[in-house]
């Protein structure tokens, strides 16, 4: 009895005995670790707008140029893709889709320094742009 007792307490302490490097990362952190080609912690416009570009080619299946709601695959809701849909078809082009993501950028980065960090990333605008880009 006693050794099923300390089995049950050492497996309950395990998981406070992991270093922080160990735990699960934000998902603002993971975003960022995903996209950033330079490693330094942040996502600056360049990085944003080739990811976008990257996953748009991704999304891309039926090789007509563009993304439809299907293709998008609820990365935007109905109004944010009738608003990011200029010449209002439907349906984004690869333009369309990587000016979203340089939209959503800016939107992100209230202090104007150019990159967004995880903070920044956590915002409305921040959530939308990580869901165009992962």
């Amino acid at each position: 009895m006693l050794n099923r007792t300390l089995l049950l307490a050492a497996l309950l302490a395990a998981p406070l005995a992991l270093p922080a490097s160990a735990e699960a990362k934000p998902a603002a952190d993971r975003t960022i670790a995903a996209v950033d080609t330079d490693s330094d912690g942040t996502l600056d416009l360049a990085e944003v707008k080739a990811a976008a570009a990257a996953v748009f080619d991704k999304l891309e299946k039926d090789a007509d140029g563009t993304l439809d709601a299907k293709e998008l695959k609820g990365r935007l809701s109905r109004q944010q893709l009738m608003k990011a849909d200029p010449d209002n078809d439907g349906t984004l082009t690869k333009d369309e889709y990587v000016a979203l993501a340089e939209s959503l950028f800016k939107a992100a980065d209230p202090d104007n320094d150019g990159t967004l960090d995880a903070k920044e990333m956590k915002s409305p605008a921040g959530k939308t742009l990580a869901r165009l880009i992962k």
